[in-house]
């Protein structure tokens, strides 16, 4: 796996596409199960921003593979309700959570000069991309779980990409809005709090408000992601 990265962009791409044709069938189990057959467990890189959908996601990998380590980006401007549904989600899953941090002095930039104000992609790129780049570099495969239905970027999206030097994995692409109100209902998953208050997607504090789906994300702006999967 690591000498197809490091081979020509040709042979990258062939080697998504034969990825992509493996697993497009599969359903999300059975594609977090294959995982582990085509990659180690040090090689996978999961995260999670444990909001509105982030429970399915964990549910699986809790099953399938509970000692995965879980990388949180805090980036210090997170609600208090998402820091106690994280809490509740570890202890209910007995979850290997590990937080990551933004150096102290950018992240109190951020706050001094309230940067979300006047160029929020600046501050997400501070407080949310550049924590996790150190941790890219330290895996091959990086797992989230974006669904096609919550943004036009995520919409054009398979089941793997290879982005930013590292193979994207997103095992719940292609899951509907339906199938995934099914699966927490089966499995009886907690929602986030905030949730039931109108928030359908929750981030930061300052850039979230009430809507559906996305729409209450970094409002009368055009900005739709905090840039970690562009």
């Amino acid at each position: 796996m690591t000498s197809a990265i490091s081979k020509s962009e040709a042979n990258v791409e062939e080697y998504i596409r034969d990825l992509n044709q493996r697993y497009h069938n599969l359903t999300p189990e059975q594609r977090v199960q294959q995982l582990y057959r085509d990659f180690s467990m040090n090689e996978v890189m999961l995260t999670s921003s444990f909001a509105a959908n982030s429970a399915f996601l964990l549910h699986l990998f809790s099953v399938i593979n509970p000692k995965q380590k879980v990388y949180f980006i805090d980036t210090g401007f997170h609600f208090s309700e998402t820091l106690e549904y994280k809490k509740k989600l570890t202890n209910l899953y007995h979850l290997n959570v590990e937080d990551a941090h933004p150096e102290d002095w950018k992240h109190e930039f951020t706050v001094s000069d309230k940067t979300w104000k006047t160029d929020p992609d600046f501050c997400c790129s501070i407080n949310k991309v550049e924590p996790l780049q150190e941790l890219k570099n330290k895996h091959n495969v990086w797992v989230s779980g974006l669904m096609r239905w919550q943004t036009e970027h995520r919409a054009s999206l398979d089941v793997f990409e290879f982005r930013g030097g590292i193979i994207k994995f997103y095992p719940l692409i292609d899951v509907t809005q339906e199938q995934r109100d099914n699966y927490i209902a089966e499995h009886q998953l907690p929602f986030h709090p905030m949730v039931a208050m109108g928030y359908s997607s929750i981030g930061c504090t300052h850039c979230t408000h009430k809507g559906d789906d996305r729409s209450g994300r970094w409002v009368d702006t055009p900005k739709t992601e905090c840039g970690l999967h562009l």
